[in-house]
């Protein structure tokens, strides 16, 4: 969709014994990416938000943010799970690895399903373990 110039820097700063924030993402969007990006955010991306709370003057409530920073700040959660997931299988037999982290990944993002509830667990699990088996064989 003609995105281009991704960067992930990982800066992760201890907030508390047991918090960390982690920071940051971007990348540049030509035209064709701004055209879908726009329409997903109308159409079926119209009711995601983020993790970031704002007040609406208007209602006087509080509400997720939206739009493209609600996207992002949902895709940097993804992430974040993606690599604590495949960080925490890592102790497990190398067999058994690609089951736990999907797992943990699908278990996690249900934590804050608001935000990141896309499919039932068995329609991810399959999904994920036809998308490897569709790599292995690309092999």
């Amino acid at each position: 969709m003609s995105t281009r110039d991704y960067r992930i820097v990982l800066e992760a700063t201890s907030i508390s014994a047991s918090r960390t924030l982690l920071h940051t993402y971007s990348c540049k969007f030509g035209t064709a990416g701004r055209m879908a990006m726009n329409a997903y955010l109308a159409t079926l991306g119209r009711d995601k938000v983020g993790f970031t709370t704002t007040l609406d003057p208007s209602t006087e409530k509080i509400e997720y943010i939206g739009g493209v920073r609600g996207l992002i700040e949902r895709n940097t959660m993804r992430y974040y799970l993606a690599i604590d997931a495949y960080l925490n299988a890592l102790s497990i037999p190398p067999d058994k690895r690609l089951d736990q982290r999907v797992a943990n990944w699908f278990d996690a993002t249900e934590q804050y399903s608001r935000q990141l509830h896309e499919v039932d667990r068995d329609a991810y699990m399959n999904m994920k373990h036809s998308e490897y088996q569709r790599q292995q064989s690309r092999q």
